[in-house]
């Protein structure tokens, strides 16, 4: 979340930030926000001189009873009795504000770094890198999901008959493939230098919040009830939450993770040809990278990423483009977003298969994730994250562009992965 002080301090900047993003109701949530913040240091000033005469009356109590003056000294202690009655009553109070002031922050997104450009919807993303050539299909090519049911690699069907739809069985060379995929992905993040972890999938609601899920994402995650915990729609949340309530050395810079997990979204509402087959699910898996920043070198770090992943379509030999995404269609707690989309010509559209994100520090702020700069002070870290990638998507692509009239033919990094050559 944003720092309430920043807020306070920067309202303009903050409302400019906002109506990029086309954000409803932007003034009067800034507005509600520098006003409980206002209340929450009234209250908090009341106290703090409660507290102080408190303190010096236990002072001179002490001395008139040293004295002997045990009289003044008892009708001071009355008053101690009062000034205790109403500090308590300020402290709940205090308590009240800041909690309705945290609400607030909650509400409010990031605010777009300045490159990000105007817009409303993904019609608006600027196409910033292209590369591939997007391959003639002979005339009897095929959507996934058709050569899926052709080559018996993905039973969509059995998948909705043990859970529902959006939970699809991988069989035979679709399950190899996939887990090659895994594992080539993780093996190419290592190498990049990505420490290797393993995170629980199911996490507790100060991670949600940690990361920005919550409350702005609750719709779309699963929840159990019963233990208040949330499967989670992204290794981003569990893997950025190890650093909750950490204090870094600024040395310790840069700290780069990957990790793979299956992830739970609802995506209720999702109906149509443009969710079909792999398009969108319930249950997917994604390797995901993320990395904790010196404030200094976040956007350069940023670049890396993106660079990164680029590298890994190369090699895939999958057509892509890189999308700078515009205000209307950026995440919540965002500063920039690349999104990398993959050309299906099977159906002859783009199909998102990472976003690549800045943060900066609202979620640092939110997670009290710290760092010790060069003078000794505390100091908010940075913090980013990108798919790398997405496997749906990405098996989707490779399905479809890959088909000949003899089978699929896997990209050759991938054959010492999988251990075949064709799926047929």
């Amino acid at each position: 979340m944003l720092q309430v002080a920043f807020i306070r301090e920067n309202k303009e900047t903050v409302l400019k930030g906002l109506a990029k993003r086309n954000f409803k109701n932007a003034e009067q949530l800034v507005e509600k926000t520098i006003a409980a913040d206002e209340e929450r240091r009234a209250i908090q000033t009341e106290l703090d001189a409660i507290l102080a005469e408190s303190n010096k009356l236990s002072k001179d109590i002490g001395m008139l009873f040293k004295t002997g003056e045990t009289q003044k000294a008892d009708i001071l202690k009355k008053k101690t009795v009062q000034l205790k009655d109403k500090s308590k009553d300020l402290t709940e109070s205090l308590q009240n504000k800041a909690n309705e002031l945290q609400e607030l922050l909650y509400l409010i997104p990031n605010i777009p770094n300045e490159i990000v450009p105007n817009g409303v919807s993904a019609d608006d993303n600027l196409n910033v890198f292209q590369e591939g050539e997007i391959p003639v299909l002979h005339k009897d090519a095929l959507p996934h999901w058709e050569l899926a049911k052709k080559y018996d690699i993905i039973d969509f069907e059995l998948g909705n008959k043990i859970t529902g739809a959006g939970f699809p069985v991988y069989k035979g060379k679709g399950a190899k493939l996939q887990r090659a995929l895994i594992n080539y992905f993780l093996d190419k993040n290592t190498a990049a230098g990505y420490d290797e972890v393993q995170v629980p999938h199911l996490v507790n609601e100060a991670s949600g919040f940690g990361t920005g899920q919550l409350p702005d994402k609750e719709g779309q995650m699963y929840h159990d009830a019963q233990d208040n915990l949330y499967l989670i729609p992204t290794a981003e949340v569990p893997v950025t939450n190890i650093f909750r309530d950490v204090i870094l050395k600024e040395e310790e810079f840069p700290i780069c993770k990957t990790a793979y997990t299956p992830c739970f979204r609802r995506e209720a509402g999702s109906y149509g040809a443009h969710v079909r087959g792999l398009n969108r699910l319930h249950q997917f898996d994604k390797v995901e990278i993320v990395r904790i920043e010196h404030p200094d070198n976040s956007y350069a770090a940023l670049d890396a990423m993106v660079n990164h992943v680029k590298s890994i379509l190369q090699e895939l030999n999958l057509p892509y483009r890189v999308l700078r995404l515009c205000g209307g269609d950026m995440g919540f707690t965002s500063a920039l977003t690349y999104d990398f989309e993959v050309f299906s010509t099977a159906q002859d559209r783009w199909l998102e298969i990472s976003s690549v994100s800045n943060f900066e520090t609202f979620q640092a702020n939110r997670l009290k994730l710290r760092f010790k700069n060069s003078e000794g002070k505390s100091e908010l870290a940075h913090t980013l994250n990108g798919s790398s990638l997405a496997l749906p998507r990405v098996l989707a692509g490779l399905l479809e562009n890959c088909q000949t009239p003899e089978g699929i033919k896997i990209p050759k990094v991938l054959v010492p992965y999988c251990g075949f050559e064709l799926i047929n």
